[in-house]
């Protein structure tokens, strides 16, 4: 299926109130970012898109793909369906190897190539975790960081959904900045559960949630892009420093200085 677009039409809120954004539309390479403080229905927004609530869930909203709702039989396909949703919460049943799981999903997507795509997926989460992921790796014994990155670089490459969820992967040790680089890459619609202010003042646009509503639609305009890039130099800082206490270094106030020197010449 050619995906253009996907739509999002408001229900209810908690209060049984109907929700202030009445829709919102996504098309093709848009970012969107759903933020809010926590309880306040971020993941029922996300689950009622992967979903394809068409009134049908306890919000009340209806999805719409291209315009249409999506047939039930098209959307229960594990092949066929459009989203992938990475979320908090990653248990395998088996223990295959990294490289394994990876040619199986490559296998039953009837990829020509799989080797290149598995060497191409591998490439791009190890862009984004800390520790390395070697291929001959159980796929329990990654840590969530590594799980996530691969995960996520599996739904953009193997799987090609055209519609990625993120719930919170800031959670997961990732390196936020080069997550939405990499991201950017590909024309895609990505939407991203968070409580980083870096990676929803890089969103298109972002929804507040409000006891379970969607409240406020937010563009980002260029002064919050501005705010962005300096957020962006501070959790640089911050992931030099998480290099330097996993590598055994000794932190001291003249290494401090350095780095925020460095900060301060590149503003």
């Amino acid at each position: 299926m050619d995906i253009q677009s996907i739509c999002v039409i408001g229900g209810f809120g908690k209060t049984g109130e109907a929700e202030k954004v009445e829709r919102f539309e996504l098309k093709m390479g848009d970012i969107i970012s759903i933020v809010g403080p926590t309880g306040c229905g971020k993941t029922t927004l996300i689950n009622d898109i992967e979903l394809f609530a068409n009134q049908n869930t306890p919000s009340g909203r209806t999805v719409l793909i291209n315009g249409e709702t999506m047939p039930e039989d098209f959307s229960f396909d594990p092949k066929e369906h459009p989203i992938a949703l990475i979320s908090q919460h990653t248990n395998f049943l088996s223990d295959l190897p990294v490289g394994e799981f990876l040619k199986i999903h490559a296998k039953v997507r009837g990829a020509s190539d799989p080797e290149r795509l598995i060497s191409e997926t591998l490439e791009f989460a190890n862009q984004l975790t800390g520790e390395a992921i070697i291929i001959s790796t159980g796929m329990t014994e990654l840590s969530g960081g590594q799980t996530r990155s691969l995960l996520i670089a599996d739904a953009v490459i193997i799987g090609n959904s055209p519609i990625i969820l993120l719930d919170e992967i800031e959670n997961a040790g990732i390196n936020r900045t080069k997550a939405l680089e990499l991201l950017k890459q590909y024309r895609k619609i990505f939407v991203f559960v968070t409580h980083d202010p870096h990676i929803a003042l890089l969103s298109d646009f972002r929804i507040i949630m409000k006891n379970g509503s969607m409240e406020k639609l937010i563009c980002t305009n260029p002064e919050e892009m501005k705010v962005a890039g300096e957020l962006g130099k501070i959790d640089n800082l911050m992931l030099n420093f998480r290099t330097f206490i996993r590598n055994g270094q000794e932190i001291s106030g003249s290494m401090m200085k350095e780095q925020l020197n460095i900060l301060t010449l590149t503003n």
